[in-house]
């Protein structure tokens, strides 16, 4: 039955999500409101993230595998990576504060990855146990950001050390897990390996090529949520703005269960169509939302914040299944490592940036009240490349339906989705 184990993996994908929950969302609030940075610094410092998931493929696949423990190696970067975000409040200045969030992030990602190989590693029926294990990934994010808000802590340095004392716990608890030794000790492993360049073969098959430039391309609007969206509710004076956005957690588990039944009526074309729409219309609901008031207005932004769902299950996890479909099994891998590197990384990366800079050529020169950002230009910014991105999608992506086995695996994973920032 493996109960103790399963009790324990729970327990450490919450304090995993717990962590991540409880400073992603409200940071942007943080640098624009207590340290004065622009938009250009704060899109700079949400990329942080980016060079940390592309740095940590490497770190996993050329250190950790082939040199040291699953175990040791977490409870040392947790504990590692507690005392750097500790230490991140008395960096006040973007010099300071920049290097050493990407040092966090260098040092946070790579335990994502290495929880899970860990967990896959031990559960003896991973296809049926391990999504009931990430189910407390979604529990441990919410709860972060709904302890954040409880401490009222979302312009302040307090989720640095919510985050940073929660890290250092999870190091430690990570000491309790079952010894993992290093899965490929005395091998060589090619960064091309690391990367999953070897499915770039795929790239062949123009439907496959699509996909990925699509992906690619709505990463850019994509972060323009993440990176604003604390900063826009903070303008608003919302309370509570981090435990209010964790509604997008739930809705992601309700909109996962939903999916098998997409896929199998509608394929992989109309389904996907559906998840890059939704992102089209949560924009517009925010823009729209700025010029109205009241319930109107809360009306409208709740409705962008629980659209989530659709915007991530159906695009991303649907995205991921495709790929899945698209490889063959040996290069099945391959192609997972592609496409994370690409949504993480590189897509994360320009998309992050180029919100820093649209939010800060929005700047007011005259505050409005507690606004100081032409919100709507904002928000029409994404709305319409998104437009773009579903216009070239339904244009040129070609595909069949997905397979009776891809449908098995996501109605097995519906109970365990375990959405990070996305």
């Amino acid at each position: 039955m493996q109960t103790g184990l399963k009790a324990k993996l729970s327990a450490f994908m919450f304090l995993q999500y717990f962590i991540w929950g409880s400073w992603y969302v409200s940071m942007g609030t943080y640098l624009a409101n207590r340290l004065k940075f622009g938009g250009q610094e704060i899109g700079a410092a949400y990329g942080a993230f980016a060079i940390g998931s592309m740095i940590s493929p490497f770190f996993v696949g050329l250190i950790a595998d082939r040199y040291f423990a699953s175990e040791k190696l977490l409870a040392a970067l947790g504990v590692l990576s507690g005392i750097v975000m500790c230490a991140l409040p008395q960096m006040t200045q973007f010099s300071s504060f920049y290097p050493g969030l990407i040092l966090y992030c260098a040092l946070f990602a790579p335990t994502l990855a290495l929880g899970n190989s860990l967990s896959l590693h031990h559960l003896r029926d991973s296809k049926r146990d391990f999504p009931r294990v990430k189910t407390l990934s979604a529990v441990g994010w919410i709860a972060g950001g709904v302890t954040l808000s409880a401490l009222k802590g979302e312009q302040s340095a307090t989720q640095f050390y919510l985050a940073g004392a929660a890290s250092v716990a999870f190091g430690l608890f990570a000491l309790t897990l079952p010894h993992t030794p290093p899965k490929k000790l005395g091998t060589d492993v090619s960064v091309g390996e690391i990367l999953g360049l070897d499915a770039l073969g795929l790239m062949r098959k123009p439907a496959f090529a699509v996909f990925i430039g699509c992906l690619f391309l709505i990463c850019i609007p994509l972060y323009f949520y993440f990176v604003n969206m604390a900063i826009y509710l903070t303008e608003l004076q919302w309370p509570n703005i981090a435990g209010r956005m964790t509604l997008a957690q739930v809705s992601d588990v309700i909109f996962l269960m939903l999916l098998p039944v997409m896929l199998k009526r509608l394929g992989y074309k109309v389904t996907i169509g559906i998840g890059i729409l939704a992102w089209v219309t949560r924009y517009f609901l925010l823009a729209g939302s700025v010029n109205s008031a009241g319930a109107a207005q809360s009306a409208l932004i709740f409705a962008a914040i629980v659209l989530h769902g659709v915007c991530y299950d159906f695009l991303f996890i649907a995205g991921q299944l495709y790929v899945d479909d698209a490889a063959n099994e040996r290069m099945r891998g391959a192609a997972q490592g592609f496409i994370a590197f690409i949504l993480w990384g590189l897509g994360a990366f320009f998309g992050t940036m180029l919100a820093g800079r649209v939010l800060a050529a929005h700047k007011l020169a005259t505050a409005v009240s507690t606004i100081e950002h032409d919100w709507r230009g904002i928000w029409l910014t994404p709305a319409y490349l998104a437009s773009g991105v579903l216009v070239v999608f339904l244009i040129f992506f070609r595909s069949a339906r997905p397979a009776a086995a891809a449908l098995v695996a996501v109605s097995e994973d519906a109970a365990g989705v375990a959405p990070g920032p996305l």
